[in-house]
C-alpha cells in the first residue's frame, strides 16, 4: 500500500499537465502482474473490515477490463458486491493506475462456471455436488464430503435402487486440475 500512496502523491495536482503526467512514475507502463498485485492489495484492504469475505482471483484483460472475484464463507450478496465494487473503483481511480481512467471493473462472486481455487471455497462447498478433472483427463462427479490439507474426499453414487452403492474417492490437490460446483435441479 505504501507504493500506491507514494505514486498517488507524485501525481497529485499534475492531472491537467500531460507532459508532467507522462513523466510521473504512475504512467511508466506496468505489466499485468504488477497491476494485479496492486489491485489485489486494494481488495484485501477493503475486505479486511469484513473477514468473512475473501479474494479469490483478479484478472486483467488487454482492454484494461479488470475482473475481481470475491467470495464469502456464507456466500456473497449482490449488495455486497456493489459496495465492494464502488470502494475498489474509487481506490483504483485515486491511485491513477490507468491513464485517463481508461479501465472497467467487474467485481462478482466466482459463480458456477469458475473452478474452485482456495481451501476456503472447498470448505464452504462441503456437501455439494462437484465435478473433478484430474491432470490425466479423468472426470469424477460426486458429493464433496471431506477436506484436508492434502486433498478432498468425494462420494460417488453408482447404480440404482438395490444396486445403489456409495463409493468414496480420495483426491490429492496436486492431482486435481479443476474442481467445479455442479448445479443440481
Amino acid at each position: 500500500m505504501e507504493l500506491i500512496k507514494y505514486l498517488s502523491y507524485i501525481c497529485r495536482g499534475k492531472r491537467n499537465n500531460r507532459r508532467e503526467r507522462n513523466r510521473s512514475l504512475l504512467y511508466f507502463p506496468m505489466d499485468n502482474e504488477t497491476i494485479v498485485g496492486i489491485i489485489g492489495s486494494m481488495v484485501q484492504a477493503i475486505l479486511a473490515e469484513e473477514p468473512s469475505y475473501f479474494l479469490v482471483e483478479t484478472r486483467i484483460k488487454p482492454t484494461n477490463n479488470i475482473k475481481v472475484f470475491v467470495d464469502g464463507d456464507d456466500g456473497i450478496t449482490i449488495d455486497k458486491c456493489v459496495r465492494f465494487n464502488r470502494a475498489l473503483y474509487k481506490k483504483i481511480e485515486e491511485a491513477n493506475i490507468f491513464p485517463e481512467g481508461d479501465f472497467s471493473l467487474e467485481l462478482s462472486s466466482p459463480g458456477l462456471d469458475e473452478p474452485i481455487k482456495l481451501m476456503r471455497q472447498y470448505k464452504k462447498n462441503i456437501g455439494r455436488k462437484v465435478e473433478i478433472i484430474l491432470h490425466d483427463g479423468t472426470r469424477k462427479e460426486g458429493i464433496l464430503r471431506e477436506l484436508s490439507e492434502d486433498g478432498i474426499i468425494v462420494e460417488e453414487v453408482t447404480g440404482k435402487n438395490r444396486n445403489r452403492q456409495l463409493i468414496s474417492h480420495a483426491f490429492l490437490f496436486n492431482n486435481i486440475k479443476t474442481t467445479r460446483i455442479q448445479a443440481v435441479f
